[in-house]
């Protein structure tokens, strides 16, 4: 068993023992969650607009912002595509995922710099999780294909644009990327 497959077992069963602190806590995590959420969001055009300084529950915020789809946020998206700052988020994002639009065209998912984190941890434990559960953790050894959409982005006003999965290749671990089938370049 080599090293990395060692360190992979540990850091799953750390993983694991972190997720279940939380999710042993449904309520006050979704509350913690919820409360960071919108007290961040509050000076953003959004927040304003939906009067983000009187919502302290689920309730008021069910009150305050209606349900709607892509074409109902599409004036403030559109805002935040054209450069405008403090719209959807605090600042503006650091990228924009774009996807093809079935229903409506093209449309742009903003990715922030403190939701880019989540992405690529979300990622990571289903990995660690798989390792706890299963106890096999050999695979890090050998060869990973990746598909995914092309790692080439575009700029938009100050903003990267390509598609998720293409933004995400940009954050594979180094150690993942020695192993990877396409090669990041072949890609």
């Amino acid at each position: 068993m080599s090293l990395k497959t060692i360190a992979a077992k540990i850091f799953a069963d750390y993983i694991y023992k972190k997720t279940k602190r939380w999710a042993n806590n449904p309520i006050q995590t979704q509350q913690y969650v919820f409360d960071d959420l919108i007290q961040k969001a509050r000076k953003t055009r959004f927040g304003k607009d939906h009067n983000f300084d009187a919502v302290l529950s689920h309730k008021d915020f069910a009150k305050q912002v209606p349900i709607r789809d892509y074409e109902g946020l599409r004036n403030y998206v559109d805002r935040v595509v054209q450069g405008e700052e403090n719209i959807l988020w605090p600042g503006k994002p650091l990228y924009f995922a774009k996807t093809s639009g079935t229903t409506s065209g093209a449309k742009y998912i903003p990715l922030t710099k403190e939701s880019m984190p989540y992405h690529i941890e979300a990622a990571r434990n289903a990995i660690l999780h798989y390792i706890h559960e299963t106890g096999n953790a050999e695979f890090v050894d050998g060869k990973m294909i990746f598909l995914q959409g092309s790692p080439i982005l575009e700029e938009k006003n100050g903003i990267q644009l390509g598609r998720l999965s293409g933004i995400v290749a940009h954050y594979v671990p180094n150690y993942l990327q020695k192993n990877r089938l396409p090669s990041l370049e072949t890609n």
